[in-house]
């Protein structure tokens, strides 16, 4: 009795580690989609591979040596992926990137002179999420200075300053969509090209919220992003110096159907 029982966990365990082998793949691009079913799941990876995006998101993550789920997870949450999106702040294009954050990555990578084209723009926000996360070597405070500007992380990280609740949101809503590819590690990061891009037409289920402090306003041109977040958090004082820690909670999200909701009316 004792053997049959064995065995059958046994057999078990074998079905479940080919299960996770099969899903794996898919889920470091995307990993939400794990939670589909397995023809759900190939559906969605084929959809990211055809998107006229696409191209652009894997030379944006060789380039600056970023994985390329950072790269849609942001997108989709500045823009869902409209081009011609501009924030109340000034942001713009897929990314949402500031004029003057524009003017300094152009002019560190030789990105050309419009920020709206599209594949300009992807490079520069990947640019800004590489370079975030360099100085802060997490990808959590990467992010929230991607949307508050690296003084207002800089402030909290070293004197508890607090950061805007739609930060706090911003967040919130990311890092859970990228999975592993979320732990950002200076030593595991490639090395970035400087070399001026080559002129070219324009052309859930869970999810985590970090408990940080407070609310306030941006950093304005500091800022990658200036796009709000419908998120509702909780927020959290930090009685510490140093870098407050973060805390998880889990809330329930819906499950994607695409690279990008259905809207409709313009952007801001």
């Amino acid at each position: 009795m004792r053997i049959r029982f064995a065995l059958r966990h046994r057999r078990r365990a074998v079905r479940l580690a080919g299960a996770a082998a099969l899903t794996g793949c898919t889920c470091f691009l995307f990993p939400a989609i794990a939670l589909l079913a397995p023809s759900a799941a190939a559906a969605q990876v084929t959809r990211i591979a055809a998107h006229p995006y696409a191209p652009h998101v894997a030379e944006a993550a060789q380039r600056f040596g970023i994985p390329e789920a950072w790269i849609w997870a942001v997108m989709r949450v500045e823009s869902n992926g409209d081009a011609a999106a501009v924030s109340h702040v000034g942001a713009m294009g897929l990314m949402q990137i500031m004029p003057g954050t524009w003017s300094g990555l152009t002019a560190r990578y030789g990105l050309g002179d419009n920020p709206w084209d599209v594949r300009g723009n992807i490079l520069a926000g990947a640019a800004y999420l590489r370079e975030m996360a360099d100085r802060y070597g997490d990808l959590p405070s990467a992010l929230a200075a991607y949307n508050a500007g690296p003084g207002r992380v800089d402030d909290w990280r070293a004197r508890g300053r607090s950061l805007p609740a739609e930060t706090v949101a911003y967040v919130a809503k990311i890092v859970p969509t990228v999975g592993a590819s979320g732990i950002a590690s200076r030593a595991g990061l490639r090395a970035v090209s400087h070399t001026p891009i080559a002129r070219t037409a324009s052309s859930w289920r869970s999810a985590t919220l970090f408990a940080l402090r407070g609310d306030g306003g941006q950093d304005g041109e500091n800022a990658a992003s200036g796009s709000a977040s419908v998120a509702q958090v909780n927020l959290r004082a930090s009685t510490s110096a140093a870098s407050p820690a973060l805390r998880t909670v889990h809330i329930s999200m819906p499950p994607p159907h695409g690279l990008f909701a259905s809207v409709s009316g313009g952007s801001e």
